[in-house]
């Protein structure tokens, strides 16, 4: 998970420095702390649950998502870094976006008449 975690960052040219959270897989505690102190990255920043849920394999980092979504604030980077059966691993860097409500677009509305029903699209 670190090396792969190192990958990502340097395709998408940020350095460990920029990156706001860790959303590591949650397998055991021992790799999660290893892959934030390989990155030189304080433990502050990583998001642990672990202790809640247990190895809750492919949910681990949606769950950890969820349960620190509140702390994510728009424009921050977030290195998300996992690994699975059969050696397979993977990471990604995201910019944190915020929701928003869209705003209505004008929309040309046209009378079309289908099996004798008028329908308005």
């Amino acid at each position: 998970m670190s090396q792969v975690s190192q990958d990502a960052l340097a395709k998408n040219d940020l350095e460990a420095t920029q990156i706001d959270w860790v959303v590591p897989h949650q397998a055991n505690l021992r790799i999660i702390n290893a892959v934030g102190e390989s990155l030189n990255i304080d433990s502050d920043k990583v998001k642990v649950n672990i202790d809640r849920y247990g190895n809750t394999t492919s949910a681990t980092v949606p769950l950890c998502l969820w349960d620190f979504a509140a702390d994510f604030k728009e424009g921050q980077n977030v290195l998300i870094t996992t690994f699975g059966a059969g050696f397979s691993w993977g990471a990604t860097c995201l910019k944190w976006g915020v929701m928003r409500e869209k705003n209505p677009v004008a929309t040309i509305k046209a009378n079309k008449k289908e099996e004798g029903v008028l329908v308005e699209h």
